[in-house]
């Protein structure tokens, strides 16, 4: 077994927080990962899986468990079915922008979008990660993973993974457990293939983020190269020379509301309407048909409304701090993302955390959720 001398999680995690675990396991081949995961779910363990870090909020204690790292590398071109289409089936450990990167590359397209996102892509699925209308359900195909409860391995289809906005049924919800405790191994998607010509892009959100008309064509590089730009320009591309990366990303979910509670707040909250419920097929039979069919109801879409509009607008602003001398702020560039500014402990950036929570909530009405998965740390 591949144990190696435990590392601080706060070198490991993007937010730079936690201590030394307990013991420490790096996986570097699919055989490793899973013989991990199978002896220390068989004796008992506590065990913490980590890709790269990105989306993890750890508390200040040491890790009493195992931390299984999973560095396995590297992307099998398949066929589709689908003519024009690809498939590449990659390692749960391989970086999620390498991945872009390569498709690009390639010529490939379905993920440019989600360029300079952190983290590994056998995390992407976890949380459907996403950006600028692009979402991985939109091209994921199946995982490979291994269950906690018999170890089993096994291909499962993307349909049955839950897949919504930033979950699945992986995904560890604060205050909740996952509907499915798994892990996953590799992961297929299936990209379009268009080359290296410019070409109109689908996708409204999209082209607004890049300030493109419905006509205007580019190609899936300019697309990378604007995207990283703009995250580059919010701080959400990792960079050690910049205290704003030092984050989990968006530290709050963009919030879920009701059409009737997105009415009660400011009209120029930035919300966008999720897809609309519709009533369940009517099935009249024949003989009792009389030449009247009841009117389907169309029911309210739910609403997604900015966490960013909302903290700002509780008179959080970037860069705030919750005194002078605080290792723990808002970044100077986006205000979703809670920083640490250099030595911050856990216990800091909870108390932020927890303060924009309050504000939010006496301002508004609603509690903003975390997006990152928190160990031994609670808000």
């Amino acid at each position: 077994m591949p144990d190696v001398t435990p590392i601080p999680l706060a070198q490991l995690t993007t937010l730079r927080t936690g201590g030394a675990p307990e013991r420490m396991i790096d996986a570097h081949t699919t055989d490793e990962l899973v013989g991990a995961l199978r002896e220390v779910w068989s004796e008992g363990d506590a065990v913490l899986v980590l890709g790269g870090g990105s989306n993890l909020f750890v508390g200040d204690d040491a890790f009493d468990g195992t931390v299984v790292r999973v560095l396995t590398e590297g992307i099998e071109v398949l066929p589709s079915p689908r003519p024009g289409h690809v498939r590449l089936r990659v390692q749960a450990g391989h970086g999620w922008d390498d991945l872009v990167a390569y498709a690009v590359e390639a010529g490939l397209a379905g993920i440019e979008a989600m360029s300079g996102i952190p983290g590994t892509v056998g995390a992407a699925p976890v949380q459907n990660v996403g950006a600028y209308g692009q979402e991985i359900v939109q091209t994921l195909v199946e995982v490979d993973l291994i269950d906690e409860v018999d170890g089993e391995i096994s291909t499962v289809g993307a349909e049955d993974l839950g897949l919504g906005f930033r979950t699945s049924v992986f995904k560890h919800h604060y205050g909740s457990v996952p509907a499915r405790s798994a892990v996953i191994l590799s992961v297929t998607l299936e990209l379009e293939e268009v080359g290296h010509a410019e070409r109109t892009i689908p996708g409204e959100q999209l082209r607004t983020a890049l300030g493109l008309g419905a006509s205007d064509a580019v190609s899936v590089r300019w697309i990378r190269d604007h995207v990283l730009a703009t995250r580059a320009r919010k701080g959400m591309v990792l960079d050690a020379a910049d205290p704003d990366t030092y984050s989990a990303g968006s530290f709050f979910q963009n919030a879920i509301v009701s059409a009737g509670f997105a009415r009660t707040l400011p009209a120029e909250c930035p919300r966008w309407p999720m897809t609309p419920e519709l009533d369940p097929v009517v099935v009249i039979p024949l003989e009792a048909f009389d030449g009247y069919v009841p009117p389907s109801e169309l029911r309210e879409s739910d609403v997604k409304v900015s966490a960013a509009w909302l903290i700002e607008h509780a008179g959080i602003g970037k860069g705030f701090r919750l005194a002078r001398s605080s290792r723990a702020g808002l970044s100077t560039k986006h205000a979703l993302a809670l920083t640490n500014r250099g030595g911050a402990t856990a216990a800091e950036l909870a108390q932020l955390a927890r303060f924009i929570q309050g504000r939010v909530q006496s301002e508004f009405g609603l509690i903003l959720q975390p997006e990152p998965v928190l160990v031994g740390v609670e808000l």
